[in-house]
């Protein structure tokens, strides 16, 4: 850490970007190196940094390990609500902001304090854990097999949109109990939301639709998946309630298993350390997940906690109703707690990428058994896994809150596909009519130009989705 004298406090409310000095957590810097500008801000302002964010909107970045558990684990001083944000009460934040679905408020757990937070995250808990672990990583092998198929005979591949971008939506899909015949459109629609474009607006109305049609039928019709068990919780969720979940546990385990399923792969692939280990038996796959972890969380910064009244944070002080980001890359860099941020950390869980206390992630054990389980069967199948490019040469799509790897070109000797025809679940024909205009768009076919017999033999949306429909 630097030796130069920390900035006396300001409040980030009262420090306008025409004052200068203050660093912008969007743009250029932050999206090319923002583990490098965690660090000046350390350097400059110690473990809590006034930050701009989504244009000239202040808030405070919580750098330090120890300082973002106290947030984290204190509501009743940072609260989850967002309308307790002065900004947003007082009018100075645009109605179209990018930040919208963050500090929206709706009736969900991870926007709610007390007892209601209590009672509606009982509910995600309580369903989520009435999965059979063994049976959701027979539905990881299985579609992981199926995305390895794909490519098997080509010898090269992007494993990112061919396989980290397509696993933990499709498990996360049957887990809701979406509709199959929205499978391949709801994967589509849900990863163009949350990449922001143009068409990211239609997108979410279609995720919503998709959903609240899914409220309604499994209202009537049962099933063994998070819609029916959340519907039927003692803790009466109402339809809007059970809708807004059903959308953030989606929403949620995709962004972060992707990332988590590529950073692995990308380490494995670059690290010669790392794959030696690995492959010796010295090194097992969680632990291995658990490093990138500590080194690569696949979510940078929570927004956000908002101070419930005046008080001091790493030094600095907060007032009631700033705005607080947490940090979980910097902190997991937090030389106070590893000081030597180079040196493995095997066996310690003590990171911050799920966050902490009450609203810690609560489906981090379905992540990391997706995760876990797709890379064993990729490196199974595909052990000889070779990345295509210089490690230099591969890049990111940074964001206020995550760093997306945008491709990762490999190459391995082709293989003969598997036999994986029998699917875990009935796939039935797409309907002709689409029940939503969101574009599916169309996957180049970069292998052998017949269809295997395999693929023949499976339903129209999972041909769809592999591009052979």
């Amino acid at each position: 850490m630097s030796t130069n004298p920390i900035p006396p406090p300001q409040c980030p409310a009262h420090a306008p970007a025409a004052a200068g000095g203050l660093h912008r957590l969007h743009g250029p810097e932050a999206e090319a190196d923002p583990m490098g500008l965690y660090e000046k801000l350390r350097a400059e302002h110690g473990p809590v940094a006034p930050v701009l964010v989504s244009g000239d909107l202040p808030a405070w970045l919580v750098l330090g390990h120890r300082e973002n558990l106290d947030v984290a684990r204190t509501p009743s001083r940072f609260a989850r609500d967002p309308r307790v944000w002065r900004d947003l009460k007082e009018g100075r934040v645009p109605a179209d902001t990018p930040l919208g679905p963050m500090v929206t408020w709706v009736p969900v757990c991870n926007f709610t304090d007390g007892p209601v937070h209590e009672r509606l995250r009982g509910a995600v808990v309580e369903s989520l854990q009435r999965f059979d672990k063994r049976g959701i990583r027979r539905y990881v092998t299985r579609f992981a097999n199926q995305l390895v198929d794909r490519i098997a005979a080509d010898g090269q591949a992007d494993l990112v949109s061919a396989f980290s971008d397509q696993l933990p939506m499709l498990v996360m899909t049957q887990l809701v109990g979406a509709p199959d015949e929205h499978g391949p459109r709801l994967v589509n629609a849900a990863r163009d939301m949350l990449q922001g474009t143009e068409t990211a607006l239609e997108s979410d109305r279609y995720v919503t639709a998709t959903l609240e049609q899914l409220v309604g039928e499994r209202k009537t019709k049962p099933a063994r998946d998070l819609a029916s068990w959340l519907l039927e919780h003692p803790a009466n969720l109402s339809d809007t309630e059970v809708l807004m979940h059903l959308r953030v546990v989606l929403i949620a385990a995709y962004e972060t298993t992707a990332n988590l399923i590529a950073n692995t792969l990308r380490t494995v692939l670059t690290d010669r350390r790392f794959r030696a280990s690995l492959s010796g038996g010295h090194l097992t796959l969680p632990d291995a997940l658990e490093q990138v972890l500590w080194d690569e969380p696949p979510i940078n910064t929570i927004i956000g906690r908002w101070a419930t009244g005046d008080t001091l944070l790493g030094g600095q002080q907060v007032k009631a109703g700033d705005m607080v980001l947490l940090g979980l890359a910097a902190g997991n860099t937090d030389p106070q707690i590893r000081p030597d941020p180079d040196a493995s950390v095997h066996g310690n869980r003590s990171h911050l990428a799920f966050s902490s206390g009450p609203h810690e992630c609560p489906g981090q054990d379905i992540g990391r058994a997706i995760a876990d389980t797709g890379i064993e069967v990729l490196l199974d199948r595909l052990p000889d896994l070779q990345l295509a490019v210089a490690a230099d040469d591969l890049r990111w799509r940074g964001t206020l809150m995550s760093r997306h790897l945008l491709s990762l070109p490999v190459r391995f000797a082709p293989r003969p596909v598997q036999d994986t025809a029998d699917s875990p679940y009935p796939y039935p024909e797409q309907p002709s009519g689409h029940p939503a205009h969101v574009p599916v768009p169309p996957r180049p076919v970069t292998g052998p130009a017949h269809v295997p017999a395999q693929h023949r033999r499976r339903s129209s949306w999972w041909r769809r989705l592999i591009g052979l429909g």
